[in-house]
């Protein structure tokens, strides 16, 4: 218990920094929530800088991947807690205790966890990405289909890896961040989703 107490500590820590509202505050000297989406994600930062968004989308994913090798270098061995990092990471960059549990959406941060976990399948997620944003011009609607597509490509191609239980916590960090893009998916819906590179 105590293992899988501490790694849920230390990886909500991690996940919890809010590295886009920080970035934004120390270089603009705006709180990014107060503009766009009002998210403290990569795609609204991006919207007061590219250079920023692109620095917020590494700084999230690095943080999530940080979550799964420490635990990897603190509980060798125990794959289980690896899946806990990645999930617990997510929650904290969707929940943080910074911003009074007002956070992003957590795709960045499931990329970086997950990449250490099942690389291959995160390959495959990433093109996914890119072809329909590619063809549809939306980046929530990219996010969306690619991380729903998650527990399925880590079920078919994260063996011997994707055990019943990391399947589980893949599962939920999947459902948890399609969950957060709810606004995205209403605006979807009625047509009034903004494409990319358009106001």
């Amino acid at each position: 218990m105590l293992p899988i107490l501490l790694t849920a500590a230390y990886s909500y820590l991690l996940g919890s920094i809010p590295s886009g509202y920080l970035l934004v505050r120390v270089f603009r000297g705006q709180d990014v929530r107060q503009s766009g989406s009002g998210n403290i994600g990569a795609t609204n930062v991006s919207r007061t800088s590219p250079a920023l968004g692109v620095l917020t989308l590494i700084l999230d994913a690095v943080k999530g991947m940080a979550a799964v090798l420490l635990t990897r270098t603190l509980f060798p061995g125990q794959p289980l807690l690896l899946g806990i990092a990645a999930l617990v990471a997510v929650i904290g960059h969707m929940f943080p205790i910074w911003l009074k549990f007002r956070g992003g959406k957590g795709v960045a941060t499931g990329l970086g966890s997950f990449a250490l976990l099942f690389p291959k399948t995160i390959l495959v997620i990433i093109g996914i990405f890119v072809a329909i944003f590619l063809i549809f011009r939306y980046v929530s609607l990219a996010s969306i289909l690619a991380v729903a597509l998650l527990p399925l490509l880590v079920w078919t191609l994260g063996l011997p890896s994707a055990t019943p239980g990391m399947l589980l916590l893949t599962a939920a960090a999947s459902l948890l961040i399609v969950a957060k893009h709810h606004q995205n998916i209403r605006r979807l819906l009625a047509g009034t989703e903004p494409r990319w590179g358009r106001k």
